[in-house]
């Protein structure tokens, strides 16, 4: 039985990906939560989705448990913690930067679907040429999580990581 400390556990798991967005781990996403490691080895995550129903949870509850293999780690539990709700204040600052070398568009700030509330357009930059002439064509993307936009100079379409409070 090999065991490792909490630290060494959490690095291990800086290498598990989103499955949906295979450049960004889930510490960088901030759905690992927590690691416990009790006193008979075994080791608890904690991981919150991005959304209740979130189909990426089971694959990356499987990941973890290979990764966690990998090291010698047999006994493994996986809980899902629910609240407090998943928050776009979770991203690293390391994940925003590789959402944005991806094409993805990483969430503006803290209240952009408050001024849609009142008509007002939410600026997005265009993660391919930084235009910030842009235009939502879909409230969701390739996956709930995201919205559509498009560049109105480049033209390219792309996702944005919508901001979620």
């Amino acid at each position: 039985m090999i065991t490792l400390n909490k630290a060494e556990i959490w690095k291990v798991l800086e290498n598990v990906c989103d499955p949906e967005i295979p450049v960004i781990s889930i510490a960088d996403l901030g759905v690992l939560r927590d690691v416990v490691v009790h006193e008979d080895s075994s080791v608890e995550v904690i991981i919150t989705p991005t959304y209740s129903g979130c189909p990426a949870m089971n694959m990356i509850a499987v990941e973890i448990r290979l990764a966690l293999l990998a090291e010698g780690i047999e006994k493994v539990t996986i809980k899902t913690q629910l609240s407090p709700a998943w928050t776009t204040d979770w991203f690293s600052e390391a994940g925003k930067q590789k959402l944005k070398a991806y094409g993805i568009a990483p969430p503006v700030d803290s209240s952009p679907h408050v001024h849609q509330l009142f008509g007002e357009e939410v600026i997005v930059e265009c993660p391919q040429c930084h235009s910030k002439n842009t235009k939502v064509m879909s409230q969701f993307g390739s996956t709930s999580c995201k919205a559509l936009y498009q560049c109105q100079d480049c033209k390219e379409p792309f996702d944005y990581f919508k901001c979620h409070r």
